[in-house]
């Protein structure tokens, strides 16, 4: 299995406070329709902090019945207790989905061997591939380079990293400390294309819940060597995977949805509505792009 290509981290659909299931089927179908390689729900973008357990799983096998094996279901599955990461993990392999995304423990700050601990507890109890999520803004600490390296040499399903932390440079790093099969994904649309050109091979993208056919593109573009042509639609679109994260994810982008007729902008508390120069701002870039 490879991870090379565009993958959505799939917004969580809510209507009147409840999973909205229809409008989730329909943005799976969209993201299929657009070349998008795998989609992830439950992730950072999905709301899995607010989410209870039984959601959790709902929101898991809805995404696997829906995608039929037409692209990778990647669960998100990561939780800052080990435990729960293991149960979550299980459930998401017994449910059939092709990979899980395992986030670094968040709030608790674990050592870099109390991380290596966690994964390795949960690669010894399921057999899906795992992808490490490394995204240090949110948790409090990094997946260590030499940490990865170690994870990946010790445990053949730990097999990629969502690297979220901003770094060409630790992109460098990860892609010299590590065997060539071990794949790398950019968690940062913005930076999809300066961490392909040091070695990684896609994207796990918020854009692409609205844009999926052009995050789908740029990506097979460049991953075909044609650069100029991923350039020209990453610049066209940069506004956009900017103004993404100008409030809290996946708030911009849940209202961009919901301009778009696709869903309802609700999001669960402590998340609120965008202000309203936000709005303002995110229109004008609605509007500059073409959307």
């Amino acid at each position: 299995m490879t991870f090379a290509g565009a993958h959505t981290a799939l917004v969580t659909p809510f209507r009147d406070g409840q999973f909205d299931t229809e409008a989730f089927r329909q943005l799976i179908e969209e993201q299929i329709a657009g070349g998008i390689s795998g989609i992830i729900p439950v992730g950072t973008t999905g709301e899995s902090p607010t989410l209870d357990h039984d959601e959790h799983l709902q929101v898991i096998e809805v995404a696997i019945h829906t995608a039929k094996k037409r692209c990778l279901v990647i669960a998100g599955t990561g939780s800052n207790s080990t435990s729960e990461a293991i149960s979550l993990t299980q459930a998401a392999e017994k449910a059939g989905a092709d990979a899980a995304l395992l986030v670094a423990p968040y709030y608790n700050k674990p050592s870099q061997e109390g991380l290596y601990r966690h994964f390795k507890a949960i690669a010894e109890a399921v057999r899906i591939p795992i992808v490490l999520y490394s995204i240090p803004g949110r948790c409090g600490i990094e997946i260590g380079v030499e940490t990865t390296a170690r994870l990946a040499k010790d445990f053949k399903n730990i097999v990629a990293i969502k690297e979220a932390g901003g770094s060409v440079e630790r992109v460098n790093q990860l892609r010299n400390a590590l065997p060539v099969e071990f794949e790398v994904l950019s968690g940062d649309d913005s930076l999809t294309i300066p961490f392909m050109s040091v070695g990684a091979v896609g994207v796990i993208s918020v854009a692409s819940n609205i844009i999926p056919a052009e995050v789908s593109r740029m990506v097979r573009h460049y991953l075909a060597g044609e650069s100029s042509k991923a350039l020209e639609i990453h610049q066209k679109y940069y506004p956009l995977f900017k103004d993404l994260f100008i409030e809290p994810n996946p708030v911009p982008a849940k209202f961009v949805l919901e301009r778009l007729g696709k869903m309802t902008s609700e999001v669960r508390l402590p998340l609120c509505d965008m202000t309203s120069a936000s709005v303002q701002r995110l229109t004008e870039t609605l509007s500059r792009i073409g959307l």
